[in-house]
């Protein structure tokens, strides 16, 4: 497909899995990937493997060859784009397309969710995070990373219900069937979970959220309570932008569906579906829409070099 016209690459760069789309320059989708979490939690190295990846896949998909990177403007959306030293790491990148700019997942997500209008977005998934769009300024609130931050989380839904379990190993606390099933995977053994956290990361708390959903949907006391919290945490950060202003507002993310039963009537009237994903932010930022003067997000400046082609 070489010499056929620009082309524009959209990456989700996120802690559970990466997703890339191609588009020509009419906006009709060319090619799609997926790939392994894209987050520099793992390393900016790792991180960019799981891109390159994921814009691989999509490029066979695509039909293109090598050669046709050349021609392709990328934006990439990367989770935990705002971490020490990350800025710097993606300038030594060489990559292969026409030119990369990179943004936060979050506002990726922002931007697809409101075309790249003002707007807000609250993340519940294995993260959490607020991020919005108001006055063309970003506004972000929390998503400091789990275990310090991340209220509301499908990782910090892990944790409670596992802490929960081990108190009531301990008989300080009242057990459940929820803590049963959450103790049973560890062999009812508090050490073996002691064990498992050192090694675990927020993915494999979140794999513990699934179980707290089912036992409070049938009624499980103890499963409620930390739903209720959840959804009280997410709550605070919608509450943060509704003062701000915001008219578009949605909820998002892995555990957005699920979570937002648990919102209180008033907070679920305010909500709206999304009008994209974040892969149709990084793309408005691929294609231009959204300029790096600062107005919208002053992080979105090109970086890395573009590779030499054979």
């Amino acid at each position: 497909m070489t010499g056929q016209g620009p082309l524009y690459l959209g990456v989700d760069g996120g802690g559970t899995r990466c997703r890339a789309r191609i588009e020509d320059a009419d906006g009709t989708a060319l090619g799609e990937g997926t790939s392994g979490p894209a987050t520099t939690r793992l390393g900016v190295d790792q991180a960019w493997r799981s891109i390159m990846h994921a814009c691989t896949s999509a490029a066979e998909q695509a039909g293109l060859q090598q050669a046709d990177f050349a021609a392709i403007r990328a934006g990439v959306g990367l989770a935990g784009f705002g971490r020490r030293g990350v800025h710097a790491a993606l300038q030594r990148i060489v990559h292969p397309f026409a030119s990369a700019d990179f943004i936060s997942d979050g506002l990726a997500a922002c931007l697809g969710a409101h075309g790249g209008a003002d707007g807000a977005i609250v993340i519940a998934g294995t993260g959490s995070i607020g991020v919005g769009i108001v006055g063309g300024r970003e506004l972000r609130v929390g998503g400091y990373g789990f275990p310090v931050s991340d209220q509301g989380s499908g990782a910090e839904i892990g944790l409670q219900a596992i802490r929960l379990a081990l108190l009531a190993a301990d008989g300080r606390s009242a057990t459940s069937p929820l803590l049963e099933e959450v103790l049973g995977t560890f062999d009812r053994d508090p050490y073996h979970a002691v064990a498992w956290s050192e090694q675990a990361t927020a993915t494999d708390y979140a794999a513990f959220a699934p179980i707290v959903f089912r036992h409070a949907g049938r009624g499980d006391p103890i499963g409620r309570r930390i739903l209720e919290s959840a959804a009280d945490a997410i709550g605070e950060l919608l509450d943060i932008f509704l003062r701000q202003g915001v008219d578009r507002l949605s909820l998002v993310g892995g555990l957005s569906a699920e979570l937002s039963a648990w919102l209180t009537p008033d907070l679920r009237s305010r909500l709206s579906p999304p009008q994209a994903d974040a892969v149709a932010g990084a793309l408005l930022v691929a294609r231009g829409h959204v300029h790096a003067d600062g107005a919208v997000v002053a992080a979105a400046a090109p970086l890395g070099a573009r590779a030499p082609q054979p």
